[in-house]
């Protein structure tokens, strides 16, 4: 039988082999339900829907990093007052829970695909407490992934965090989606396991369940019923690759000695202490919020700094960066984020806050302060969503004042370009690549359609790098990359090339990229840069960078 291959957006490296499995058939709430009185119903929601939420916060304390991020934002779904409203509106009109549930459920995703950008991206994350609430208001069993007997390639139109956290990648050995892009929960999740995935996939629903298939995530492709000698060659290379990670010790550099420093994106002391036993030179990226999804009161200084000095003192004398906090749109935080803002993603979140309520600030900084006074690294600590020169030189202020180093988030593209200007009030930026290429392409990432405009090897994207990287060069201050674009190994070495002088990953991605690194010289960084830039699209762009870094 000959091969068919599918192509889309190859988001985590490596190679993975099996018959395809898909998630089994989510429960639709029954046609006719006994009736209940209002009250009783929304007892019965109310029950079901905390049940949900418990398993989901359970499952959140038990997983690290992006994984208990997503999931306790899931789990905060299923409380969400709003939804309670709107069940209780549908239990007066006579429905019973489950179809309640599932009709306003429907509603709300209804409102959150048309307020656009990352509220868009929760519709997935809804349908999926829907279909657990249901199942728990009918005593049926949590509906999920399917435990394969052996070996197999997951399918699915889209995964839910939930889902997506607990898979085994000893038995889900690749992902693939028809839905979802570079930065979705499913490609950020997998990273993080270190599954083979590729996401955005045309084609993808006619392949049957039980089909033999083979992921490549380098490539972007996957293959139906692979040529053995194909898949031989391809499965060699990438267990080169992995034999490669595996032996890396850092410091990250090219082949000719340039140093690149290799960092760990963290958010908290179990993740920091995880990091901590790779060759990582340090963390590059301290999401703090993700400390405080789960709290309906701003913690005292105290208690922050003692959150912060859990990550400082697991990284001993390595340097840590601590991102303020970048509550908001698709992050919320109770005690900070702004309720009902008509378009999230483009309001008051990130260092919006602090410039908003300025004690939140000034709190948040005499926390990191205090915790830095212990450490035995060096501190330093970034702006997120910083989008003029003012905003820069005010937050650097409040930050020397404290004796620690200031630097901002360049994920807004008036930043970029006025990445100069900016520069010289701070001592360092770092590139959120995730946020910028939205933003410059005014581009939904969660959106299927427009995920060719939110691939991280955009000409465009990596032209606003060089642009800051320049800026970056010419102030003599290091330019760091902390978004997703730096987990891939290929793309590392283009960001290289262009001028950063850090790339910040997850942990489980680093190794790869610093022994990718260490195997190119910086001319061919360099090459591989321009072809790249001087491509027509990202396709275009990932092949000439790889003939340049071949």
């Amino acid at each position: 039988m000959s091969s068919t291959t599918l192509r889309g957006n190859g988001v985590v490296p490596g190679i993975g082999i099996g018959p395809v499995v898909r998630p089994g058939a989510r429960t639709a709430p029954p046609e006719h339900e006994d009736p209940v009185t209002p009250e009783a119903g929304a007892e019965q929601f109310s029950a079901a829907a905390g049940i949900v939420a418990d398993r989901l916060a359970a499952r959140a304390q038990r997983a690290s990093g992006a994984s208990a991020e997503v999931l306790m934002a899931t789990s905060s779904l299923a409380r969400d007052r709003g939804l309670a409203a709107l069940v209780q509106q549908r239990l007066t009109a006579g429905q019973g829970p489950s179809g309640a549930t599932a009709g306003a459920i429907e509603e709300l995703s209804a409102m959150f695909a048309a307020a656009g950008g990352l509220m868009a991206e929760r519709v997935t994350d809804l349908r999926d407490v829907r279909d657990r609430i249901v199942a728990e208001l009918l005593g049926l069993p949590e509906p999920g992934i399917p435990t394969p007997d052996g070996p197999a390639v997951l399918c699915a139109d889209d995964l839910a965090p939930a889902d997506t956290a607990g898979l085994d990648p000893a038995v889900i050995v690749a992902i693939a989606t028809s839905l979802g892009g570079a930065t979705s929960h499913t490609a950020i999740i997998a990273r993080q396991l270190g599954i083979p995935c590729v996401v955005a996939i045309d084609g993808l629903d006619d392949v049957r369940e039980g089909a033999a298939v083979l992921v490549d995530g380098s490539r972007g492709e996957l293959v139906v019923d692979p040529d053995p000698a194909m898949a031989a060659e391809r499965t060699a290379a990438a267990t080169a690759a992995g034999r490669a990670a595996a032996s890396w010790l850092g410091p990250g550099a090219t082949r000719d000695g340039h140093g690149v420093d290799i960092l760990a994106n963290v958010q908290d002391g179990p993740g920091a202490r995880r990091a901590a036993e790779t060759p990582v030179q340090g963390v590059g990226l301290f999401r703090t919020e993700l400390c405080f999804l789960d709290r309906d009161v701003e913690p005292t200084v105290d208690q922050q700094a003692a959150i912060y000095a859990e990550v400082l003192a697991a990284m001993g004398d390595r340097k840590v960066v601590v991102r303020t906090l970048d509550a908001g749109s698709d992050k919320p935080v109770s005690f900070a984020t702004i309720k009902d803002e008509p378009n999230p993603a483009l309001g008051v979140r990130g260092m919006r806050l602090g410039l908003r309520d300025e004690g939140l600030m000034d709190r948040q900084l005499d926390a990191i302060a205090l915790a830095a006074k212990e450490a035995s690294g060096p501190v330093w600590v970034m702006a997120p969503m910083v989008a003029t020169e003012d905003e820069a030189q005010w937050f650097a202020e409040k930050v020397r004042v404290r004796d620690l180093v200031p630097g901002v988030m360049i994920e807004i593209p008036s930043a970029a370009l006025l990445a100069d200007r900016i520069l010289r009030h701070v001592d360092f930026v770092s590139i959120g690549t995730n946020d910028l290429s939205q933003y410059a392409f005014a581009a939904d990432r969660m959106a299927p359609s427009l995920a060719r405009l939110t691939d991280p090897w955009q000409p465009a994207l990596l032209a606003l790098i060089q642009r800051v990287a320049d800026a970056g060069r010419a102030a003599g201050k290091p330019v760091g990359v902390c978004g997703e674009a730096a987990a891939d190994p290929q793309l590392g070495c283009v960001l290289v090339g262009l001028g950063v002088s850090s790339l910040s990953a997850a942990a489980t991605a680093a190794p790869l990229v610093g022994a990718t690194l260490a195997g190119v010289t910086l001319d061919a960084c360099r090459a591989a840069a321009q072809a790249a830039l001087d491509a027509a699209s990202p396709d275009e762009a990932r092949r000439a960078a790889a003939e340049q870094l071949t």
